[in-house]
């Protein structure tokens, strides 16, 4: 089998927002009287804003203080805090090696999608000088279910036109990874603790096109054997 597509997630693999996703939602929490430190946004990686918010509301015990409304509104104030702190994103900001696997994936007319949650997506690409490399970007307001459920993998198989099978994706988060593989898709992950990963590297430095190549070699004659 050829593989087809190569679909990425965009925080924590393309370029690194999880810091500034974490300064945001201290600020709204504490206003709200909830501390919130950087190993616990860890569960917070690869998941939507509103289920995100609940997490954070469960981990400050109010998840039933705050109706509807007031949810949103605390939702917003997040994501206003957080839009503005893109400003602060360049070229220079995409993570290490993430320029040239991009080139080569494009080089080997491979098609290249993107399967992120973050509403802020096209923007973030924009700032990055890299939304002309991806084919077909998923789009997150039409998602109804956030990963670990694989439907934004499908979503950009399916706008990019491929078999899930014909595909690998990329993440750097344990419900990314488990999203990629519910799909079907062979599965890439960047970071410790993705053991569940067909594939597990330590950094965006170590992907590059010879090894994703490689990896699916592996794997499809496995397959077929």
């Amino acid at each position: 089998m050829t593989l087809n597509a190569v679909v990425f997630d965009l925080d924590g693999v393309i370029t690194d927002t999880a810091h500034l996703h974490f300064l945001a939602w201290r600020s709204v929490a504490q206003e709200i009287g909830i501390t919130i430190d950087e190993a616990f946004n860890e569960q917070l990686k690869g998941i939507s804003r509103m289920d995100s918010l609940l997490l954070i509301l469960q981990h400050g015990g109010k998840a039933g203080t705050f109706d509807d409304k007031q949810r949103l509104a605390l939702a917003g104030k997040k994501n206003e805090i957080y839009v503005q702190s893109l400003a602060s994103l360049t070229q220079a900001s995409l993570l290490p090696g993430i320029r040239e696997v991009l080139a080569d994936i494009r080089a080997a007319n491979v098609k290249i999608g993107l399967a992120s949650v973050s509403l802020n997506a096209p923007g973030i690409l924009q700032a990055l000088g890299i939304h002309k490399a991806f084919d077909f970007c998923a789009d997150a307001s039409r998602i109804s279910c956030s990963k670990p459920d694989p439907e934004i993998f499908l979503a950009a198989c399916a706008g990019l036109h491929v078999r899930p099978e014909e595909a690998i994706g990329i993440e750097d988060a344990a419900a990314g990874v488990e999203a990629i593989n519910a799909a079907g898709m062979l599965s890439v992950g960047i970071g410790p603790g993705l053991n569940h990963a067909g594939l597990q590297l330590h950094s965006t430095r170590e992907l590059t096109w010879k090894c994703l190549t490689d990896f699916w070699t592996s794997r499809t004659a496995l397959i077929r054997n």
